[in-house]
């Protein structure tokens, strides 16, 4: 990282940030191109590190890619808000955190795996446990996880 006055370090830290996040983008290669799309997600942070969670169908340019090739880079930030003042453009900022990383795809083998994700996720997305999904549910939805294999955090502020 160039800006190390910015840097975030630390996983209490960079877990704050992964809290206030709801939408984590996956970068990844699909065609021969660049690729990159919003998803919601869920993580877990143990000894072994960062491992965040998503789904999706069955199917689609997506799940082709990340079948091809299970390289992804993830990005999710905050938007803090403008900062500046005057009538000079170039005085003017934005204050944000975000966490970027590298990893590789790993899909779900079965519905219990499935059923691990989605708990994680939904614990992510609404504060609470306790969800049922049935196996036709589970039948037509793909459950992926990426472990950050690296990261780093960084930080404008106000």
């Amino acid at each position: 990282m160039r800006r190390k006055d910015r840097e975030i370090t630390g996983r209490e830290d960079l877990e704050a940030v992964l809290q206030r996040c709801r939408t984590c983008r996956l970068a990844m290669t699909a065609e021969g191109w660049p690729y990159v799309i919003p998803l919601n997600f869920g993580y877990t942070w143990g000894e072994d590190g960062l491992t965040l969670y998503f789904h999706s169908g069955i199917k689609g340019k997506k799940l082709d890619a990340l079948r091809a090739d299970p390289r992804v880079c993830f990005e999710m930030d905050t938007e803090d808000g403008l900062t500046g003042s005057g009538d000079i453009a170039c005085r003017y900022s934005y204050a944000f955190s975000s966490i970027v990383g590298y990893g590789r795809v790993e899909f779900a083998q079965n519905n219990e795996e499935k059923r691990q994700g989605f708990d994680i996720i939904m614990q992510h997305l609404t504060g609470r446990g306790g969800w049922s999904y049935t196996d036709a549910a589970l039948s037509v939805a793909e459950v992926f996880r990426v472990h950050a294999d690296s990261l780093e955090g960084s930080r404008k502020q106000q």
